[in-house]
């Protein structure tokens, strides 16, 4: 073919192909006609190295969307699921833990299991490595005990790349791992550098010399990471593979998006575990033989940390349906309340104390 009829193929073909446009409203690419799979995107081969580089460290376990029996709680009776909820949570898990143990149960003994998010991160742990006792009898609990903790608490005027984090949190309408990578990537662009200082105060206050080990193998704690957007679950074992002390992996638990954190867990910087749409990570004890699960709200009323949706008594239902008998209890909020507000402190460690009066006859009946 010469060079002029060349010239003459590539109109006509040009013209076919238009007439055909005109004709279906479609044009064809012949490039891409010619492809019969696409070629792979940043984001597919950004996963796919994320993937190879991560999947030994055993720290990513999915989120169960049906009913399942949890690896970790297969074969175990008693355990406990303690839910989140900010410096006003963990006042009050304190009050309502040292009522419970006046009460004559044993909290640190009776679960073979603890699962922390958040809040309950912090508690669990502090109640496993046997610094709440410590801190029990150290001081005049109703009346030192607010004025430390309020003191540490971390809580500082936000910056505009805190606001932007926390604003973007705020917008979530759902729990998806897409809608999680979003809000981690904001919050990895949070400068919280005067909050994480402090968080790290209240992570040795209540967990001791926890700052260098895992000390129980009972106690688990939960995040998200930011990059991946995956659920990060620490127990002793990943701990000590991954070289994660007990208190780190309760401050991760309790990074709030724009607020504090995120926290270092191995590799991976790790988000407040509520940041999900099953906020207290039920389904870790699903199979176990009873559960006794404590969240701050129901997930629908009530004061919140994100607006992604909280189907909490789903969630319950779900492992109810592998056979686990469930105790729930509500700690729930007073109207308006700011849960990261120190001032709170002191009247949340009353308010959970006298709860534990109402509920410690309960728990007897159920773990009896």
């Amino acid at each position: 073919m010469t060079q002029s009829s060349r010239r003459n193929f590539l109109k006509t073909s040009a013209a076919g192909s238009l007439a055909i446009a005109g004709a279906s409203g479609i044009v064809i690419d012949s490039a891409k006609a010619q492809s019969t799979s696409p070629k792979p995107t940043i984001q597919t081969r950004a996963n796919e190295i994320s993937h190879q580089l991560f999947a030994d460290d055993g720290l990513a376990i999915p989120i169960a969307t049906k009913p399942m029996i949890s690896s970790f709680a297969k074969g175990l009776d008693r355990t406990m699921v303690l839910g989140g909820g900010g410096e006003y949570y963990i006042a009050w898990y304190c009050g309502f833990f040292h009522g419970l143990i006046e009460a004559g149960l044993d909290m640190v003994r009776l679960p073979e299991m603890v699962v922390g998010t958040s809040a309950g991160s912090y508690m669990g742990s502090s109640l496993l490595s046997g610094e709440f006792s410590r801190l029990r009898t150290e001081f005049d609990f109703f009346g030192k005990f607010p004025e430390i903790f309020a003191k540490i608490a971390p809580l500082t005027k936000p910056n505009i790349s805190q606001i932007r984090a926390d604003q973007i949190n705020m917008s979530a309408t759902d729990g998806s791992i897409e809608t999680r990578k979003i809000i981690g990537n904001a919050a990895l662009a949070a400068n919280n550098k005067l909050n994480g200082d402090q968080l790290e105060k209240v992570a040795a206050l209540l967990t001791g010399d926890s700052k260098k080990n895992w000390p129980t193998s009972r106690m688990y704690t939960t995040g998200i990471d930011c990059y991946t957007g995956e659920r990060i679950v620490v127990g002793q074992q990943t701990a000590r593979k991954n070289s994660i002390p007990l208190a780190h992996g309760a401050a991760a638990s309790s990074s709030l998006p724009g607020v504090a954190g995120p926290t270092l867990l191995g590799q991976r910087y790790v988000m407040d575990g509520g940041i999900c749409s099953n906020p207290a990570h039920v389904d870790l004890v699903a199979g176990s033989k009873r559960a006794l699960i404590i969240t701050l709200t129901d997930g629908v009323t009530g004061a919140i940390l994100t607006t992604i949706p909280h189907p909490i008594a789903q969630n319950i239902e779900d492992i109810k349906a592998t056979g686990t008998k469930v105790k729930w209890i509500v700690a729930g909020t007073p109207k308006g309340l700011d849960l990261l507000d120190p001032k709170q402190i002191a009247g949340a460690l009353r308010t959970g104390y006298d709860r534990s009066k109402i509920e410690a006859p309960k728990i007897k009946a159920f773990w009896g």
